[in-house]
């Protein structure tokens, strides 16, 4: 069967004190250190955390898309 991929989606949640940006980056780092085969990623939710009415921390939940071995 030569040219069929089967694919995997993982869902990674990641946070980030500088950004929405930072916070994709951080999730990524840590998803391509262990998955091999990553051909994209979606972005499901952001969300901040909020202290003493300031925003600590951007989160991101995101699918990994990847193909199987």
């Amino acid at each position: 069967m030569s040219g069929t991929n089967v694919a995997r989606i993982t869902h990674i949640i990641a946070e980030s004190p500088k950004g929405f940006d930072d916070a994709v980056q951080v999730g990524f780092a840590r998803a391509a250190s262990t998955l091999r085969g990553i051909t994209g990623l979606r972005i499901v939710e952001q969300r901040v955390s909020v202290k003493e009415n300031k925003i600590n921390t951007y989160r991101v939940k995101m699918e990994v898309i990847f193909i199987l071995d």
